[in-house]
């Protein structure tokens, strides 16, 4: 019996390294996030592909895709992933929160400037939880949470599904950044007409916050000319700041930066909300059910 459970936990280990590269898309960056070195966690992955007889990934210059076979794999691997989880976090309730795990996604807002402090916070009152942390859109979030891939997500609202359990969190301006020395720092004020004929570094299209300030920005009567498309704020800001670029991200990604100036526009307020999402029907591990708590409590608004 021991033996068939050993075994079982080691299939589970390769499953979820063979589900790090699927999501890093590359083996260095998979073997960097989960602390594993990369001659190991090729042979993890060649060990579940002699599991299955079958490759699971093909593998070129620029990184690795699935296979047809690699994509069945990941999606029920992920399932069975998380009902693991599951039940090891409802085993984890018999002794309080001593151990038991947390899986969470959230954009680049979320994963960078919330969900950090949040976390250390309730490591520090529950050093025995494990934190598994995405970061992806909004859309991609919700279905992840719809599959059972995720247990709680942090994405803009508004989400649109009854089989969601949605708490407001907090609002989440979204202001105009140009380096120092841009000319529309210079001016007194800047309205949305001097905004036309400026180049700008954008959120990936179709992601929720894009859609947003595109939505904002052509009540306005202001067409972006965007020549840059990145996911995260860190690397948004960089961009602005080297190639002189004007760019609209969350004012949270501006704290203890100066390589960016924010410049007010009159005439143009942009805001979102921001909330937790769960899958209705219980089924939260208390790890998740716990964090999801202290959630609502520091950031629901009054």
């Amino acid at each position: 019996m021991d033996i068939m459970l050993k075994l079982h936990v080691m299939d589970l280990d390769l499953m979820r390294s063979f589900l790090a590269v699927a999501d890093a898309g590359a083996i260095t960056e998979a073997s960097e996030r989960i602390n594993v070195t990369q001659p190991a966690l090729s042979r993890r992955i060649r060990q579940l592909e002699t599991h299955f007889g079958a490759e699971l990934l093909t593998r070129g210059r620029k990184g690795v895709a699935l296979t047809e076979i690699g994509r069945l794999v990941a999606a029920e691997g992920r399932l069975l992933v998380g009902r693991f989880d599951q039940l090891r976090g409802q085993v984890a309730s018999l002794q309080g929160l001593a151990g038991g795990s947390v899986r969470i996604g959230g954009g680049a807002t979320a994963v960078s400037f919330i969900l950090p402090e949040a976390i250390a916070a309730f490591q520090r009152d529950h050093p025995g939880i494990r934190f598994q942390l995405k970061e992806a859109g909004s859309a991609e979030v919700v279905r992840d949470v719809l599959d059972g891939a995720l247990e709680l997500g942090v994405v803009t609202l508004p989400v649109n599904s009854r089989e969601l359990t949605i708490h407001a969190l907090r609002s989440d301006r979204i202001v105009l950044v140009a380096p120092p020395a841009h000319p529309l720092t210079r001016r007194e004020r800047v309205t949305v007409n001097d905004l036309g004929g400026h180049a700008f570094v954008g959120f990936e299209a179709g992601s929720a916050i894009r859609a947003l300030i595109d939505a904002a920005l052509r009540e306005a009567g202001v067409t972006m000319e965007i020549v840059m498309e990145l996911r995260s704020i860190p690397a948004i800001l960089r961009m602005v700041a080297t190639t002189g670029n004007l760019a609209f991200v969350s004012r949270l990604g501006l704290t203890g930066q100066g390589a960016v100036r924010e410049v007010p526009v009159e005439g143009l307020r942009v805001e979102r909300r921001l909330g937790v999402i769960t899958r209705s029907g219980g089924g939260l591990s208390p790890a998740a059910e716990a964090f999801a708590a202290r959630l609502r409590g520091i950031y629901s608004p009054a």
